[in-house]
């Protein structure tokens, strides 16, 4: 099998659609942002239902997540038979293996853009974006189990927790992993985003990176959700797009829940630079 996935990688509410919309818009070059409803052309999902269904050779039944799981191998197999360079796939998994299965298979792998972000916000958006309590999305993100549970358009998804997620995408891999900070994103998104450039072998063309930095912006993702909304919103928010901060859980999330998220997570939130947020 070709080694051809990159895989656009992050726990959710971290970035991963904004770094999607960057590729998009960067790729396209055009005059005029990539409608967000075209993105997902960009970074197809790893746990697409449809996927799953079309490489069995009988019914699949969500609920029994450990068959979805060993068809997963048949669905990557059938993403690289393309015979593509690149294959750009999105992905919110843990990078380990589950019920014996590598989820992130190093054959078919090229290499990884992995995004991550302070927990403390993510925390927020991740807490809306489920439709849980922050309180309850704070022991999820912190539970070594966490995941996705399996519905009609996608499969379940393992997650772990928020420092089980980033070690295990960051550890020594058998391929490259471009490794971005959401906040450095925002506050450096020329130089963020030139890496993902470089990362493709591309050389940055200067114009066309501020252009596309231009057409991925928030306030432009924003304003393209409230005129047309955007695929893949939950249901259980109004918005997929709300705030695109950084340090909002200052005034936002419990001190108490900060601190279990920090204890939770000290080692990786400390590695990363984001114990003295």
């Amino acid at each position: 099998m070709k080694k051809s996935i990159v895989w656009l990688a992050s726990y959710p509410k971290s970035g991963n659609t904004w770094l999607r919309s960057f590729l998009a818009n960067y790729l396209v070059n055009a005059a005029s942002p990539v409608p967000i409803n075209e993105v997902h052309k960009f970074g197809l999902g790893d746990n697409i239902t449809q996927m799953y269904r079309r490489v069995a050779t009988g019914p699949v039944d969500l609920n029994d997540v450990e068959a979805s799981v060993r068809l997963r191998p048949r669905v990557l197999a059938a993403i690289v038979a393309n015979n593509a360079d690149v294959n750009l796939v999105k992905t919110h998994n843990i990078n380990r293996d589950i019920y014996g299965v590598q989820l992130i298979p190093a054959e078919v792998t090229r290499s990884a853009i992995y995004v991550m972000r302070n927990p403390l916000d993510m925390v927020l958006s991740y807490a809306k974006h489920t439709g849980q309590s922050i309180e309850k999305a704070a022991q999820d993100i912190c539970h070594p189990h966490n995941g996705t549970a399996p519905y009609e358009k996608n499969v379940a998804t393992f997650l772990g927790s928020w420092s089980d997620h980033v070690k295990s995408w960051t550890q020594p891999l058998p391929y490259p992993v471009l490794v971005l900070r959401y906040e450095d994103m925002l506050a450096k998104p020329a130089e963020a985003f030139g890496k993902v450039v470089e990362h493709f072998r591309m050389t940055v063309d200067q114009e066309r990176l501020e252009r596309a930095i231009r057409h991925c912006s928030f306030d432009e993702l924003r304003k393209q959700e409230e005129k047309s909304g955007f695929i893949e919103k939950s249901e259980h928010s109004d918005r997929f797009f709300s705030k695109g901060q950084a340090g909002h859980w200052r005034t936002e999330l419990d001190p108490e829940l900060a601190r279990t998220i920090r204890q939770s997570n000290k080692r990786m939130m400390k590695q990363y630079g984001y114990w003295n947020d």
